[in-house]
């Protein structure tokens, strides 16, 4: 609109001095000479106001003039946080509000009730056991409520009314109730006995892990998980296209008999077209760590007691096929078959280093110097390492084709044949070695590859080694579960030669 038409006036119906209605385009009265241009403004009239232009907050916490807006100020909402979570939505209930006359919202409500308590007289209400105030369809003495009392989203009209079928309580108090200041609130605090949903920091959230206020789903503490002891340490992150993290892993130390220390490191890919894969591969994880603990403490060779770990972890997801599958009704849509899962594991005892694998997670030898060797101390179990080992094609292609990471072996009640693949080396020189799921490899592929992924400070700090590993995997698209550990291999330099002896 041009502000040349903006300011014309309007046609009048009839002159303000005779009454008589004027001619069109008439700057005055044909009958009486009235300066039809001197008629002032309606009163009632409003100016527009550009909705870019919000009018300012009055800085004094005087009540407004009435009909005058003032602009909200919404808070800034909360970042998601790492399990990408959104952030909560804000409502205009959230804030503290003015109604059209200026006053408070939880003053006029607070009118209200006292209408709705004088409706009825206490006393008949106490003796019938009915709650004090109006009933469904009641209206207070004078005349029905206003129209901004007739819908009810919380329960601070009175603590009796409170009770009334068509209320509820909400998680936390109304926040237009509280007194605000130049202070920050201080946090909510907890529901007692229960976890504080992490979108809307007031709601309880229920045992299937949704908050019982905002609905909204809370991350699963397998999402990401990191461990580091004084000789090894672990990561693992659900990624970027996986609704849950189906890997696992352990990782401990103990002493030898001899009081020589001994570290492991297991990591467990679930099966993800197998029926609760994120049990399989825990149950695996925890039953051959634990084996491993019990039989080098007993002075068992490391070799033997990898093999006894990997049956003991296969043992443990065969048990999860006789249990009851529990709440499936998020995993309809897959097969009902047995759990199960892939298991690779290290151990580093004496001047021994043993790897023990059934699936394709892999185990990577990493030099310190990184101008010598790397090295692959696993064979997969897939498809495209029987292709290779048949000598039907080469590595490249057996890993282009779609079937590639089929695998041919795996821990579960359908598997098979258990067949436990373990090694052992002697390394001659320092080194890092990485214990990893597909969901790493397949960024990093080849030894050379995952050595040039590796950090060089690796060695000295293997947490922030692991997390540059797992980012490293993120970075190149995420689409599976990444489990990564990494156990710093100390020796003295024996001379040049092949990094691992074979033993």
């Amino acid at each position: 609109m041009k502000m040349s038409q903006s300011q014309q006036q309007p046609a009048l119906s009839k002159c303000p001095g005779c009454e008589e209605p004027p001619a069109a385009g008439d700057l005055f009265c044909g009958a009486c000479g009235y300066d039809l241009s001197a008629v002032p403004a309606r009163p009632d009239d409003r100016p527009t106001v550009a909705i870019t232009v919000p009018p300012a907050a009055p800085e004094a916490p005087a009540a407004p003039p009435a009909r005058a807006a003032e602009a909200v100020r919404w808070p800034a909402a909360p970042e998601t946080d790492s399990s990408d979570v959104p952030a909560p939505v804000h409502r205009p209930s959230d804030l503290p509000g003015t109604d059209s006359g200026g006053r408070p919202l939880a003053e006029q409500e607070r009118e209200q009730a006292q209408q709705r308590e004088q409706a009825q007289e206490p006393g008949v209400a106490a003796e019938r056991g009915a709650p004090v105030g109006p009933g469904p369809g009641a209206e207070p003495v004078g005349g029905p409520e206003p129209s901004a009392a007739a819908v009810r989203h919380d329960d601070r009209a009175a603590p009796a009314a409170a009770e009334h079928p068509g209320d509820f309580a909400l998680a936390a108090p109304d926040p237009r109730t509280a007194e605000h200041s130049a202070a920050p609130a201080a946090p909510a605090a907890p529901p007692a006995g229960g976890q504080v949903c992490v979108a809307c920091r007031s709601g309880r959230v229920d045992p299937d892990g949704y908050c019982e206020n905002c609905g909204h789903a809370q991350p699963r503490e397998r999402d990401h998980m990191e461990q580091e002891l004084d000789a090894v340490a672990a990561v693992s992150d659900r990624g970027l296209r996986h609704h849950r993290n189906e890997d696992s892993f352990a990782v401990s130390s103990t002493a030898l008999p001899d009081g020589s220390p001994a570290v492991v490191a297991i990591v467990c890919d679930g099966v993800s077209s197998a029926s609760r894969p994120d049990e399989a591969s825990a149950a695996a994880a925890n039953a051959a760590n634990e084996s491993l603990l019990d039989s080098l403490a007993r002075g068992t060779h490391p070799q033997q007691a990898m093999h006894e770990a990997i049956v003991a972890a296969s043992e443990a997801v065969n048990a999860l096929a006789q249990e009851p599958a529990g709440a499936m009704e998020h995993d309809a849509h897959r097969h009902q078959n047995a759990p199960a899962c892939t298991l690779v594991g290290a151990v580093m005892a004496g001047e021994l280093l043993i790897v023990g694998w059934v699936g394709d997670s892999r185990v990577y030898w990493v030099p310190q110097d990184r101008t010598q060797p790397t090295a692959r101390l696993t064979e997969d179990d897939s498809w495209a390492a029987q292709m290779v080992a048949a000598g039907l094609m080469n590595e490249a292609e057996a890993y282009a084709d779609e079937r590639a990471h089929a695998i041919t072996g795996w821990l579960g009640a359908d598997a098979y044949e258990l067949e436990p693949h373990t090694a052992a080396f002697k390394p001659d020189r320092p080194g890092l070695v990485v214990v990893c799921t597909d969901g790493l490899w397949n960024y990093a592929e080849s030894a050379e590859e995952m050595a040039a992924a590796v950090p060089a400070d690796a060695q000295e700090h293997p947490l922030r080694g692991a997390q540059v590993l797992v980012g490293h995997a993120l970075d190149g698209g995420g689409h599976d579960n990444v489990t990564v550990a990494l156990l710093p291999f100390a020796v003295r330099s024996q001379g040049a030669g092949s990094g691992c002896e074979t033993v």
